[in-house]
């Protein structure tokens, strides 16, 4: 998301304005680059605090996989990916998943319309901002549609339903991120998660989940979400880093890979399970390397599928 979206904007990395949510869950993962990292126990709906603060858990390691090896072919990056084939038998057949690719190609020529402020319950922001990218250009907004239709293609297989909520250059910019966040509570999805790359410095890399705080103003109420909303990004969370090794991120969160905020309208106004995730620093060689290669971000869609099929599977 970075300093140029998808709602944060400040010029300079952003620092944890809310306490991260500390988690006690230490745990050997085979392969990850660190060897270690820490998450909650994620088993039967323990409750989430009424604010953010630390939570109480014990140590588990990160959710076995419960979906099939990534398949060797994947969508071409940034194309349009019409999924036409009605939903596969399987384990999420009648489960619907909403996946929302961060910002819009297009948001850099319609600023008039990107800038325009909406209602995110708590104060108003930007419609929608335009992304960060690499230092050799390779957007935010082209990284996030290709993991994106990945996803799709492995939840699909799973037997899910699948919505985007944008899908190659249709519309030419936006959603907004209220929009964003109705498509999903139109959907009525059982999970619903929003794919974003980060902006930061160059030595700030790794990923984190964001997850959505409580909330009730306005428009938004997050308190019915709050607890399978952070099932759903610790559990993503334990995955990501099980088959992508990228490490949690070291400069947010605390080494837990897991942020909670209550500024994005794309939780505040959600009404269905639903996280963000970063999924590395495009400004950070290291993660830039990571980020721009077709292999990688397969595991990373393998990473983000393994963890909803988990999800999913024990709601």
């Amino acid at each position: 998301m970075s300093y140029l979206g998808p709602e944060f904007d400040s010029p300079q990395p952003r620092p944890s304005r809310r306490r991260p949510l500390t988690v006690a869950l230490a745990v050997l993962v085979p392969g990850a680059l660190l060897g270690w990292v820490a998450y909650e126990a994620v088993g039967g709906g323990g409750g989430a605090s009424a604010a953010p603060g630390a939570r109480g858990g014990s140590a588990v390691s990160s959710p076995a996989s419960s979906s099939p090896s990534a398949p060797s072919a994947s969508p071409a990056d940034g194309g349009k990916q019409t999924s036409g084939a009605a939903p596969a038998a399987g384990p999420l057949k009648g489960k619907v998943v909403v996946v929302d690719p961060g910002h819009n190609p297009g948001n850099f020529q319609h600023t008039a319309e990107i800038n325009r402020q909406v209602d995110i319950g708590t104060n108003w922001k930007e419609c929608d901002t335009t992304g960060t990218s690499t230092n050799d250009g390779y957007t935010e907004a082209r990284f996030t549609l290709d993991v994106a239709h990945r996803l799709r293609t492995l939840l699909e297989q799973q037997g899910a339903t699948v919505k985007l909520t944008r899908d190659g250059d249709s519309p030419a910019w936006g959603p907004c991120v209220d929009e964003r966040a109705r498509i999903g509570n139109a959907a009525h999805a059982d999970a619903a998660i929003s794919i974003h790359a980060d902006g930061s410095a160059e030595g700030n890399r790794g990923f984190h989940v964001i997850l959505p705080g409580p909330v009730h103003a306005g428009a938004a109420d997050t308190r019915p979400i709050v607890d399978s909303s952070h099932d759903l990004g610790t559990r993503i969370a334990g995955t990501f880093l099980r088959d992508t090794g990228e490490p949690p991120s070291n400069y947010l969160g605390e080494g837990t890979g897991l942020v909670t905020r209550t500024d994005l309208g794309g939780l505040n106004l959600s009404t269905v399970p639903k996280v963000f995730i970063e999924c590395g620093n495009m400004r950070d060689s290291k993660d830039a390397a990571l980020l721009t290669s077709g292999a990688w971000r397969q595991k990373a869609a393998q990473g983000i599928s393994e963890g909803i099929v988990s999800f999913l599977r024990a709601s």
